[in-house]
């Protein structure tokens, strides 16, 4: 079921989530709450990553869509009709991370373009590691690691900063509406 995305200032965008207890992961309402918040990034034409926050849930659950293993220049040079056809038929698969941890990081950062689907039509830059590791565990309870560089990385970190109740706007500069970006563009 489609859930509403919650909107800067709520207050559970701003609490630390809390750790799921491994037990409870195939519990039929963990399950559900995964199944929720996938029809809810699946029903958004842009994002590619959601944290259970924002969808009410002050919960250590994140998704990332695997259209975020496209890096940027890749996603340009693939074929566009097929891009379109994922996207639009949101054929999209879901990655599901709970109680994740990144346990590495590159010291090698980058400032990113970033928005956030909690802090609409606001965008900024904020500094990122390139590469992350990343352990979790699955919808399944079975823990993994993962390593990440590109947009996944990024998606990663700006999802479990969700999971502590940080939003990208905290540490973001040069922060700009859409209206005020369209404006400049006419």
């Amino acid at each position: 079921m489609i859930q509403k995305v919650l909107q800067e200032p709520h207050k559970t965008l701003r609490e630390v989530a809390k750790e799921v207890p491994p037990d409870e992961i195939s519990s039929p309402a963990i399950q559900k709450i995964i199944r929720d918040m996938s029809d809810t990034l699946h029903s958004i034409d842009i994002g590619v990553g959601l944290a259970a926050p924002q969808t009410g849930h002050a919960l250590c659950i994140f998704i990332a869509s695997e259209e975020a293993l496209l890096s940027r220049r890749n996603r340009k040079k693939i074929d566009r009709e097929e891009y379109k056809k994922h996207k639009t038929e949101k054929k999209w698969k879901h990655f599901v991370f709970i109680n994740p941890k990144i346990i590495r990081a590159s010291g090698e950062k980058e400032l990113l373009p970033e928005g956030c689907l909690s802090v609409d039509g606001t965008f900024g830059q904020i500094e990122r590691r390139k590469r992350v590791v990343v352990q979790a565990l699955n919808e399944k309870g079975r823990r993994f690691r993962r390593s990440a560089s590109g947009l996944f990385a990024e998606v990663i970190q700006h999802e479990v900063d969700h999971l502590r109740g940080v939003l990208f706007i905290d540490r973001a500069i040069n922060l700009e509406k859409i209206e005020d970006i369209e404006k400049k563009v006419k």
